[in-house]
């Protein structure tokens, strides 16, 4: 079951999808609150033999926070209640009233090993304050004490689309309801480990639901990626082309080029200024190494004939001859392409010259934020506050796969579907990070010949690389290199019935 990420308006309107169905709104209440029960009581079983504290606001999300205290007070829990205002919606009344006369409230005795933080919801925006802002830094002296601290749907104080925040919850464990909201993702050092429940929303899903970004898990990739046989060959796994590495510049070519090699790839040809030759050589030498073609017969041999699949971009610099290059490169064959950092930057503005160049070819182009801003005319600032939405309309106009890099990355193809992977960390904050991740996409699209295939497996393998890693001080891109094998190839654990995403605590 695909997860979607979501807004806080979008998750209001799936909501709404929902009981408009026909499933009452108590009902997904009690489905949200059963299950995150479940996995407080699976994450924090020994802690909870010490007793729990709950923290409800007036609105539905407190009303899951009094679902929550009924399941674990049914389980031998002892539960003390802290209300930050009297619940006011009908379906949080409601519960209150199931459940009051079973738990403590404030006035008596406080002991216990886990907070829950039922406080502020998907709604909220802005800056705690009053009797809410102390809870919220209450909480978080617990948690700074050894306590458990679980969050619903997200750390209060926390904007469900933006991940803005002032003061709000640390939380060691956030469960979402239904999906997976935008600013869980922006704000992962708030949210600890990130459990996705199904509360039946899916149930209800319409066409509108498919517009939304998809979450890619290891299921997705796992689905998508070519079968290399026992008795594979070379040519069955396809020949690469990495054009690039201009004067000074060897390393970002021989990253992709082990990136690829590290993927899967059959061969790979880097294409390189004449005076780096000898480098890649030597940081690449089962790589086949050639000097920038002089002209269209030239790079017909080395590059159209010979590829399968072109990576055009990594190193090359932006001299006067950069964007030449990168046009001979295109003009040699057909091939799907991906480009990558210079070999977009010398189109800055003029997404229509590129567009005729890419003439409808599968293709991929993978920006960082300052890159795309270049490329699309607008600011910085602009691309990471609309991250999740920005490359729509580019990759419309292209005719290509846009992969937006950073935390999360989003896959934007030219039909309008969006991908999202939450994988990595900031150890890929480093240059020469997103050599690799050419290099890896660049195999996809010659194995696959599926823009986003390519795009989004690469993405998401590339993160889980960094995270096998462990470390972000300390670690360096050979350590990301060695651990691609291992991404490949592990097994996902499996999930809860009731659980359709997990995503790892982050350092914070």
């Amino acid at each position: 079951m695909p997860v979607r990420v979501v807004s806080a308006q979008e998750s209001a309107e799936r909501d709404r999808a929902a009981i408009d169905r026909g499933t009452p709104s108590r009902t997904l209440m009690q489905r949200a609150g059963k299950a995150a029960a479940e996995e407080i009581i699976r994450r924090f079983g020994q802690l909870l033999n010490l007793g729990a504290s709950v923290f409800v606001g007036p609105g539905n999300n407190g009303g899951d926070g009094w679902v929550v205290a009924g399941h674990l007070v049914r389980e031998g829990v002892s539960v003390t209640m802290f209300e930050v205002g009297e619940a006011r919606t009908p379906d949080a009344i409601a519960e209150r009233a199931a459940v009051v006369e079973s738990v403590s409230l404030p006035g008596d005795t406080v002991i216990g090993g886990v907070a829950v933080d039922a406080l502020l919801g998907t709604g909220f925006r802005g800056v705690p304050h009053g009797h809410v802002a102390q809870s919220i830094a209450e909480i978080n002296v617990l948690g700074e004490a050894g306590w458990g601290v679980a969050s619903l749907d997200v750390p209060s104080g926390l904007d469900a689309t933006t991940g803005e925040h002032g003061e709000c919850v640390a939380a060691d464990v956030t469960i979402s309801f239904g999906g997976l909201k935008r600013g869980t993702l922006l704000a992962r050092d708030c949210c600890g480990e990130i459990v996705v429940i199904d509360i039946g929303l899916d149930e209800a899903m319409s066409s509108a639901d498919d517009r939304l970004p998809m979450l890619i898990d290891r299921t997705w990739v796992a689905s998508r990626l070519p079968v290399l046989r026992y008795d594979s060959h070379k040519g069955e796994r396809k020949h690469l082309a990495i054009v690039g590495g201009g004067i000074g510049m060897p390393g970002a070519v021989a990253l992709a080029a082990r990136g690829a090699q590290r993927s899967g790839i059959g061969l790979v040809r880097a294409v390189v200024a004449a005076e780096n030759t000898a480098a890649v050589v030597g940081a690449a030498p089962s790589a086949l190494v050639a000097a920038w073609p002089g002209d269209a017969k030239t790079a017909k041999r080395d590059i159209g004939e010979w590829a399968d699949a072109v990576v055009i971009g990594p190193g090359m610099g932006q001299s006067r001859d950069a964007r030449k290059l990168v046009e001979l490169s295109l003009s040699s064959s057909r091939h799907p392409v991906l480009l990558d950092a210079d070999a977009l930057n010398v189109f800055q503005t003029d997404v229509n010259d590129l567009r005729d160049l890419l003439g409808g070819r599968p293709a991929v182009i993978t920006p960082h934020a300052a890159e795309f801003a270049r490329l699309a005319g607008t600011d910085v600032k602009t691309v990471l506050a609309e991250r999740f939405d920005v490359g729509s309309s580019l990759a419309a106009t292209l005719g290509a796969t846009v992969l937006l890099k950073g935390t999360p990355t989003v896959i934007f193809t030219p039909t309008g579907e969006r991908l999202v992977s939450p994988r990595g960390t900031a150890a890929l904050g480093t240059g020469g990070s997103g050599d690799i991740l050419a290099g890896i996409a660049g195999t996809l699209l010659a194995q696959t010949n599926d823009p986003t295939t390519a795009a989004a497996c690469a993405a998401w393998v590339h993160g889980r690389a960094a995270e096998l890693c462990e470390y972000v001080r300390g670690t360096t891109l050979e350590d990301v290199l060695y651990a691609l094998p291992r991404a490949w190839n592990e097994d996902d654990l499996p999930l809860d019935p009731s659980v359709t995403a997990r995503l790892p605590a982050v350092e914070r």
